[in-house]
């Protein structure tokens, strides 16, 4: 999998992890210019698909995690199904961000003793503290961290800077939604749970995956420009190849992807048994391309429909 589509798959795949980063401190931060090659302008029509028995429905959506400000997706077929629904099902349930950061000190501290820059070959260090620089992070901020949390901060940061945010993200206005009405909210995983998946990768898998990430650096805002507006569309085939093309890291993509969207089918399967109306919303990276949920349901003989 590409640097980039790699970064993007975990994008799109964990919710907890975006609200788990701490603010780093930063040095001065370089200008941002105004969004380049933005996600086209107007309401959007996300995919949606269904999974339905005679007396159960189960509506599944594929979020983007995080969001600039100003992209419109709740509308037509999609918010007709959220408001009939009277249960929500997201990644992880609603997180308190102490619960949050202390997942992330549990998974994602290096031994004692051990400090992350020293992990690095001096070709790999220079590389890496002339990125922290460039993205207004003090080189040394991450010294107690592991390699993948350092990659996804340098990936989360600079598209903060251009406005994506948790707070536009797709869970944030389903959440506010499903609060005013009062209905239930449940998690098909756990920040813990999620976090610690990057403790099976082995350390070499982790650092090579932080100098991708940093390679891929250049052409990030445009790159997951494309994705979002791929998703905005509801162009799945090509959201998939973005996210999910050229997977060259099947430890990874097993890891984050494919045993997860196992489980999430299981998951559904299960709760066919059960009567109701349920809008399950995950990250879109699980819902296109090969080993999909939609993949494992149809190896369980259970058929989806697309409805938006």
């Amino acid at each position: 999998m590409k640097p980039i589509r790699r970064f993007a798959a975990l994008l799109a795949a964990l919710s907890g992890l975006a609200l788990a980063l701490p603010a780093p401190a930063q040095e001065r931060a370089p200008t941002s210019p105004p969004l380049e090659t933005a996600p086209a302008p107007g309401v959007g029509r996300p995919a949606l698909w269904k999974v339905a028995d005679a007396d159960t429905t189960i509506y599944i959506f594929g979020t983007i995690h995080l969001l600039p400000k100003g992209i419109a997706w709740y509308d037509g077929a999609l918010a007709s199904a959220f408001e009939q629904s009277s249960e929500l099902v997201t990644e992880i349930p609603e997180l308190e961000e102490s619960a949050a950061g202390s997942a992330v000190l549990k998974h994602g501290m290096l031994p004692a003793g051990q400090a992350l820059r020293g992990l690095m070959t001096v070709k790999e260090k220079a590389k890496f503290e002339a990125a922290m620089r460039a993205n207004g992070l003090p080189p040394a901020s991450f010294d107690r961290f592991k390699p993948w949390y350092a990659a996804v901060v340098l990936t989360t940061v600079p598209l903060q800077r251009k406005g994506f945010d948790i707070e536009h993200g797709v869970e944030s206005e389903l959440a506010e939604r499903n609060k005013a009405v009062g209905r239930p909210r449940t998690g098909l995983e756990t920040i813990d749970y999620q976090l610690g998946l990057f403790n099976t990768l082995p350390m070499k898998a982790q650092k090579k995956y932080l100098m991708d990430v940093i390679d891929a650096l250049p052409t990030l805002e445009k790159d997951v420009n494309e994705m979002v507006a791929a998703w905005q569309k509801g162009d799945e085939s090509h959201l998939a190849s973005l996210l999910n093309a050229e997977q060259d890291d099947p430890a990874l993509a097993k890891v984050l992807l494919i045993d997860r969207n196992k489980a999430w089918a299981n998951w559904i399967r299960g709760r066919l048994d059960r009567p109701g109306v349920v809008f399950m919303a995950v990250g879109a990276g699980h819902l296109g391309g090969k080993g999909s949920v939609q993949d494992q349901l149809v190896k369980a003989g259970i058929p989806t429909s697309r409805v938006q």
